[in-house]
């Protein structure tokens, strides 16, 4: 019997991040022989340190030898809170601590980890308009090129001829590498491209930066009011942005707002623009945004890097310029766009960030702030100070990395035990609000493409000449496209939005920075995993509860992964075999003659998975009157014991 499980609402109601203002119910379950003569709660501040200590009252006998305490604790304020119990004892002062699975572990100390409580803004709401979509992510000179001609383009920019060539990745004559070859592709071409997108099921394409900069990357802002012309116009962006919406896609655009380019407007060291930038003078009016050191050679740069100067985004000036009434927010907003993503959004002021979505909010209501966070999001921590981003007041939701580690750690040797703990955990700690509009994801223009992750040989610090001649052999590239199945699928079925970084639905291979922004591969694409991608994304339409479902593990043991998806209207047993043979169990009885997906292969109630695949099987769920709701209500966790002690039966079985 376990002492207590802050994921199950048995012992914790509600579980999970709450609204401000919420009463929360606890219970443990203690041995007889602990002869406990109190019991208490206690709950941590995050902000203030200070902790509140509850008492907890004797709520009788569960069976012969064990008895529950039980409290009820108000949780008024938004914050960040950490709680664990302490008993009294025969055997001395004792504490229940967090354990693995989010169950509770008798301790004899009350050191770390404790069990995490997030509140966060009642009225907090998300973009009606993400749940249940698939987002698909833009390296805008990679994709398509139109094929018209562009005007006011500088003419120490590279244009490749050729769209299948290797991006360039040897430094100049001066040893640097400064990312100056454009493909070309643009803004027209995405346009043209849109029935493609809507093939795959796409609700949202988030752009990588479209405004004018020396890169390609366009990380280095020259100017935020004008659209590359590499790219187009304006009107090319508001055209882009209104054929999107009549398909039902929405677009979403990169915020760099923690630095520019040197080469910019704003600042202007290689004196490109006209009039004076902060480099050129202190009258300039946009010195202020700027942290010199020794003007005007030395001065806070992103990561050291030169070409990138870094802003202070709390400057009045900046601030009006970005997020003021008629300032760049609400600007491309009103040309079409339906959100923003926040490049290093942990790099970004809390202030900065609440500023913006007061900006994007004022706009359009329904507008989406996403931001790049690599880590727990919840809990993070970064200059010195834990961060707000999920209390109500900053970001809709983040790019969800912690995913993308479950599923790449699960596919390469990982316990399917330990990777849903990594998922069941972001469950446990993210609003609901933040997790049904999460960005999930397999590979962005920050990593290695995936099906190089998957099944080529590893990088380990090999330099650019390594990485370019390097590509995945027949066998390995076969290997490759069956991970990808999995790692998608578990993509699709997770809790939030799944984002496709172009190409990797037709299997894209590359290393790092330059060689995974290589161009899609137009008229050579791996037509069967294009399929699959298809496929799935039709599965996704047709499954209420990958909207907004919860998830209930369910099989996940060595090289098997799975969960069960669940809302009002049905449910979907997903099942993920990363082993090299196949296995076979018993589903639940429920599932029997239940719809199949994508080759699923269900006899009566027996599931085979070859290696290397996945199966998906879908019910509806039953309505239910008030009396089966209290039965099952009491009945749940010994239903989830059964489940998953006597219907799972893993097993080799020769191909």
């Amino acid at each position: 019997m376990k002492i207590f499980n802050s994921r199950e609402s048995e012992y914790r109601n509600p579980t999970g991040a709450v609204p401000s203002d919420t009463n929360i119910h606890f219970r443990i379950v203690l041995p007889r022989e602990l002869k406990c003569s109190g019991a208490f709660l206690g709950i941590k501040n995050d902000k203030y340190g200070d902790t509140s200590v509850h008492g907890m009252f004797w709520a009788g006998m569960v069976g012969d030898d064990h008895e529950q305490w039980e409290c009820d604790v108000n949780v008024a304020d938004v914050g960040l809170y950490w709680y664990h119990f302490a008993l009294d004892t025969c055997y001395g002062r004792r504490y229940i601590m967090k354990g693995y699975g989010g169950n509770g572990d008798l301790s004899v100390t009350d050191h770390d980890p404790r069990f995490q409580l997030l509140c966060y803004e009642k009225d907090f709401e998300t973009p009606s308009w993400l749940p249940g979509g698939i987002m698909y992510q833009i390296f805008p000179d990679r994709f398509y090129f139109s094929g018209k001609k562009k005007n006011g383009v500088y003419s120490d920019k590279k244009l490749q001829t050729d769209w299948n060539v290797i991006p360039d990745w040897r430094p100049n004559e001066y040893g640097m590498i400064t990312n100056s070859d454009f493909f070309q592709g643009d803004l027209k071409g995405i346009t043209m491209k849109l029935p493609y997108l809507k093939e795959l099921g796409v609700t949202c394409i988030y752009l990588n930066p479209i405004f004018e900069a020396y890169s390609n990357h366009r990380y280095d802002t020259g100017d935020y009011e004008k659209i590359d012309p590499i790219l187009g116009t304006e009107a090319d962006f508001k055209e882009l942005c209104s054929e999107a919406k009549q398909l039902g896609i929405r677009v979403i655009n990169d915020g760099v707002f923690s630095h520019t380019g040197s080469d910019s407007k704003y600042f202007n060291r290689e004196h490109r623009y006209p009039g004076n930038g902060a480099y050129n003078s202190k009258e300039s009016p946009y010195y202020t945004w700027y942290k010199f050191i020794e003007w005007p050679n030395i001065y806070n740069s992103w990561w050291g890097f030169h070409t990138l100067p870094e802003v202070e985004e709390l400057s009045n000036s900046f601030n009006e310029y970005i997020n003021g009434e008629n300032g760049i927010i609400r600007k491309w907003i009103q040309c079409g766009n339906s959100g923003w993503r926040l490049d290093v959004a942990d790099e970004l002021p809390d202030e900065f960030i609440e500023h913006i979505r007061e900006a994007v909010k004022a706009e359009d209501s329904e507008a989406l702030l996403l931001g790049e966070v690599w880590e727990d999001a919840s809990n993070k921590e970064s200059y010195g100070s834990r961060r707000r981003f999920l209390y109500g007041k900053e970001l809709d939701s983040v790019m969800n990395y912690p995913f993308r580690d479950a599923i790449l750690g699960f596919l390469d040797c990982g316990d399917g035990r330990d990777m849903i703990e990594i998922v069941l955990n972001v469950l446990e700690n993210y609003p609901r609000p933040v997790i049904r509009s999460l960005m999930n994801l397999l590979g962005t223009h920050d990593t290695e493409r995936v099906i190089t992750l998957l099944a080529g040989e590893r990088q380990n610090g090999r330099g650019r000449e390594w990485q370019a001649a390097t590509k995945l052999s027949p066998m390995q590239r076969e290997y490759g496209l069956r991970r990808m199945r999995i790692a998608s699928g578990i993509l699709y079925t997770l809790p939030g939005v799944p984002c496709i970084y172009y190409g990797d639905e037709v299997g894209v291979e590359g290393y790092k920075d330059p060689f995974n922004r290589a161009t899609y591969p137009w008229g050579n694409e791996d037509k069967e995993l294009l399929e699959w991608y298809k496929g799935i994304g039709q599965m996704r339409a047709e499954c209420s509860c990958l909207v907004d479902g919860d998830l209930r593990e369910f099989g996940s043991t060595g090289r098997t992964m799975g969960y069960i998806r669940e809302d009002e209207n049905d449910k979907l047993l997903c099942v993920f075999n990363a082993a090299d043979y196949t296995i076979q169990f018993k589903v639940p009885d429920e599932f029997i003659g239940g719809q199949t997906y994508m080759d699923t292969i269900l006899n009566e109630d027996i599931l085979t998975i070859p290696r290397d695949s996945c199966a998906f099987v879908k019910i509806p769920t039953p309505a239910k009157n008030i009396c089966e709701e209290v039965s099952d209500e009491r009945s749940a966790d010994t239903e989830s014991e059964e489940i998953k002690e006597n219907t799972f039966t893993a097993e080799g079985v020769s191909d």
